[in-house]
């Protein structure tokens, strides 16, 4: 079986679009990426979907439950100066964090910051899921 290099780019992207109502699988042979989706298939399609997976040998990417990007949020939080930090540690403390957190950030002009942090925290979840799983890749 050949094992291709697989393009990092598209594990950071299948990371960023992440979901809980899909899981994404990589093709160890192709570098295809393949996505299964609980709102377009039925559970019968789904579970055909993930036998053939399973047979052809594809690799699970990480899902959002494993991405834990509430636990980014708030490693970013932790990075900022003080003042800063107060502020957006109460925005993301209870219900409606994810949206606080968004208007927070922009009323602190930290959006591009925080978009840099994040993409930076996504290359290095797609860097260790390729090193865990022994594949190569390519920038």
């Amino acid at each position: 079986m050949i094992i291709v290099k697989v393009k990092l780019s598209d594990i950071i992207d299948a990371i960023e679009m992440a979901d809980q109502y899909s899981e994404d699988f990589l093709d160890r042979e192709t570098g295809e990426i393949v996505q299964i989706s609980d709102m377009t298939m039925s559970i019968d399609e789904r579970e055909e979907a993930y036998e053939l997976l399973d047979a052809h040998g594809f690799y699970r990417l990480p899902s959002s439950f494993d991405i834990r990007e509430y636990d980014i949020m708030e490693d970013f939080v932790y990075s900022l100066p003080k003042s800063q930090q107060s502020r957006l540690a109460r925005a993301i403390s209870g219900r409606g964090a994810f949206r606080r957190f968004k208007d927070m950030i922009h009323q602190l002009d930290l959006a591009d910051r925080w978009y840099e942090y994040q993409a930076s925290a996504y290359r290095k979840k797609a860097i260790q899921w390729c090193e865990e799983n022994g594949l190569e890749y390519e920038e």
